[in-house]
């Protein structure tokens, strides 16, 4: 049936992750993974760094030295930046040429400037362009890769339906001259290595969407694009705010290039509202999972890339919806083992909707760009920062309990057709002894408690009966312990929560480890 390793979604380890500072740029696409120019895989894990408010400065510089803060979105495990920026700085002379400086004191913003007179003076009488390309070549210094992000024309906050920047022909997207500014982009960044991608535009909405212009003036930008620059990867965006991908089922893109092509999707918790909040999550987490599948996931089973490009939580870890939402989102990204961007690296923004120095509490630094906001959720996110990692079930020997710990130490396990599940090469099978034990392993597959099927509208919950006729699922204790205990969620309860109860079987191409000790 097929080599797999249980992965679970309740984060109490945390496994640093090393990245390779060399790889062979630039990067290709090989079905649907992304690849280095030797063919191996390289998964994006990166972190959208804000550049296109309306000072058009990345955000932060007034905080920390420009250096710093490249180098530690590399401590913390990313390999690559999504920096957005505005049409506007491509295509209007007047706006690219503004210095850092005159961008500030034209929105009054003198605190601002202090702060870059302390922190980057070599970029405060640097024209807006000049610094927008100091930000990338300080995260090539630091080896980190970078995606260009055409987030918007006007340079402020996004999104709105109502911001007439929403899609082609809006009063800011001239479909002519947005197609001049990637151009532009493309052209400037040709030489730059770290540049690995450019995606075309963000979040399309309002009430202009339509296919016919989706295909017509994405198929023009991408040839543009590549054209321009035929080292970057060209990232597509669906409708209605980077969810819907679906009508790519029946029509590819027609392009005249291959190898470069990735889609790219957006997934927030309040994309569906409070469901996660006032449902159960898991016929939410079921629900939205098989939506998400029909609208964009489906790509991956075409054989292309999908680049979830945008997802992310309020960080004080206080909001019920996000964090119901975020153990789904990690189930999802584990099992489809997908590249991603977390939003945001920002901690505050110099203006943001009139509001000066707003904390943003999506962001991984804290608001003066110092700190981590929340390490715990550091520690979750870095288990899918590497193909294949995570929280895997181990076991050290049959006289120790099986626990979580990390994916690179774990054994593959097989799921036969009699429901068992067996560690590969060997006799044993997971076995259940009662409610509130710790699961074992035996060799008898056909006793009560070794057949196990997944159960519940999350398709995580892995069940079995044990000798009493009691209903079990696997679980995880304080102490990392594979348990058995009651069921949690099962049924339309909204006030549970089922996250240590949520596993994944995980189709893996890695071989298990044959020096394990029984």
């Amino acid at each position: 049936m097929g080599r797999f390793f249980f992965f679970s979604f309740l984060s109490l380890l945390w496994v640093p992750i090393i990245f390779p500072t060399v790889m062979a740029l630039p990067l290709y696409t090989n079905s649907r993974w992304i690849v280095d120019g030797e063919g191996q895989r390289v998964k994006l894990a990166c972190l959208n760094w804000v550049s296109h408010m309306e000072v058009v400065v990345a955000e932060g510089l007034s905080k920390q030295p420009v250096d710093a803060i490249s180098g530690r979105i590399k401590s913390m495990g990313f390999n690559c930046v999504r920096l957005t920026w505005p049409l506007f700085l491509a295509t209007n002379d007047s706006l690219a040429s503004l210095t850092v400086r005159q961008s500030f004191q034209n929105l009054g913003l003198s605190e601002s400037i202090a702060g870059i007179q302390a922190n980057n003076p070599s970029i405060l009488d640097l024209s807006l362009i000049q610094a927008f390309q100091a930000v990338v070549s300080s995260l090539g210094t630091n080896n980190m890769m970078v995606i260009l992000d055409n987030h918007i024309s006007k340079p402020g906050w996004c999104c709105s339906a109502s911001d007439r920047n929403g899609f082609f022909g809006d009063e800011y997207f001239n479909p002519d001259l947005w197609v001049k500014g990637l151009t532009r982009t493309a052209r400037i960044f040709n030489d730059v290595a770290n540049v690995v991608g450019m995606s075309l535009r963000n979040e399309l909405r309002g009430t202009r969407q339509n296919v016919n212009d989706w295909y017509r003036y994405m198929q023009k930008g991408a040839e543009a694009v590549h054209s321009a620059n035929p080292d970057v990867l060209v990232i597509l965006s669906g409708l209605n705010y980077d969810k819907d991908l679906s009508f790519i089922r029946d029509q590819p893109v027609d392009i005249t290039f291959i190898g470069k092509l990735v889609y790219e999707m957006h997934w927030y918790g309040f994309t569906d509202g409070k469901a996660w909040e006032s449902g159960n999550p898991n016929q939410v987490c079921g629900r939205v999972v098989d939506n998400m599948m029909r609208l964009s996931g489906f790509l991956l089973e075409q054989g292309w890339p999908l680049f979830v490009s945008e997802f992310g939580i309020d960080l004080r870890g206080t909001v019920v919806n996000d964090n119901r939402y975020f153990n789904c989102f990690m189930a999802v990204a584990a099992e489809h083992d997908l590249d991603w961007a977390l939003w945001t690296l920002v901690g505050s923004y110099y203006l943001r909707e009139g509001v000066i120095g707003l904390s943003e509490y999506y962001g991984v630094l804290d608001s003066n760009w110092r700190d981590i906001r929340n390490p715990s959720f550091l520690k979750r996110i870095s288990t899918l920062q590497s193909p294949f990692q995570g929280f895997c079930v181990l076991r050290k020997s049959l006289m120790e309990p099986l626990r979580l710990g990390p994916c690179t130490d774990s054994e593959a396990w097989s799921y036969t057709s009699q429901k068992n599940l067996k560690l590969m090469g060997t006799l044993y099978c997971l076995q259940a002894e009662g409610l509130d034990d710790p699961a074992t392993l035996g060799i008898i597959s056909t006793v009560s408690g070794s057949k196990w099927e997944v159960i519940s509208d999350s398709q995580m919950h892995i069940s079995t009966k044990v000798g009493d006729g009691t209903t079990v699922c696997l679980d995880v204790d304080s102490s990392n312990n594979l348990v058995t205990t009651t069921c949690k969620c099962i049924s339309r309860d909204n006030m549970c929560d089922p996250g240590s109860q949520w596993f994944k079987l995980v189709d893996s191409t890695r071989s298990s480890n044959s020096k394990e000790i029984f």
